[in-house]
């Protein structure tokens, strides 16, 4: 039980970096200045709404898609250590990252850009199948730690306005490079994992 709930953290704290709900108020804000407070609600709602439903069906079925287009965990780890790591690396220089660019998406506010890609991008969704591998219960906890995780963000984004003013620009920059500096110490850690699994795959293979 101890083990799950450590896990549970470190879930949790993965995607709380890689999503950043507080860095993302400024970008609600902007989408949704000229919107009525029930609009705003209703914004907030479907967007992260669709987020969990992504990560859901990612977390459920991505390694089924993955063996489907002959992909191996071991792939998924490096590509999903470097893309977390870049994505790391654009938040603790001050913006986002190349990978990450939610205002340059088209169509409905609520699914996109806020739903996908701005809460729910290539390194949550990464991020999600590496967390849900395992098992069972690493599924479980991975969906009900981004669940968690949504439900705060949508009271974030509703009261965005309320947390900005008493937050301040400066402190919101600092959270985000604080975070930019965890999800770059997971992408580490994923690609480490990676290449541990790599050599492990090459050694059965009797290639060492």
């Amino acid at each position: 039980m101890i083990e799950k709930l450590l896990y549970a953290g470190i879930v949790f704290t993965g995607f709380l970096a890689i999503m950043n709900p507080i860095s993302s108020i400024s970008i609600f804000l902007t989408l949704t200045g000229q919107k009525s407070e029930e609009d705003v609600k209703n914004i907030a709602f479907q967007s992260t709404l669709t987020a969990l439903l992504i990560v859901i069906i990612f977390a459920l079925v991505g390694h089924f898609l993955l063996t489907f287009f002959g992909v191996t965990f071991t792939a998924l780890r490096l590509t999903g250590g470097i893309i977390v790591g870049i994505i790391g690396y654009g938040m603790l220089q001050g913006g986002k990252s190349i990978v990450e660019n939610p205002m340059k998406e088209e169509g409905s506010v609520a699914i996109t850009p806020l739903g996908i890609p701005l809460l729910a991008g290539p390194g949550v969704i990464i991020t999600a199948m590496n967390f849900s591998a395992g098992g069972i219960d690493n599924c479980l906890i991975t969906i009900i730690s981004f669940g968690l995780l949504c439900i705060i963000t949508y009271f974030f984004f509703i009261f965005g306005k309320q947390i900005k003013k008493i937050v301040g620009t400066n402190i919101l920059k600092v959270i985000t490079k604080m975070m930019g500096l965890i999800l770059a110490v997971i992408g580490m850690q994923m690609f480490i994992e990676g290449v541990y699994s790599a050599i492990k795959d090459f050694q059965a293979l009797n290639y060492f």
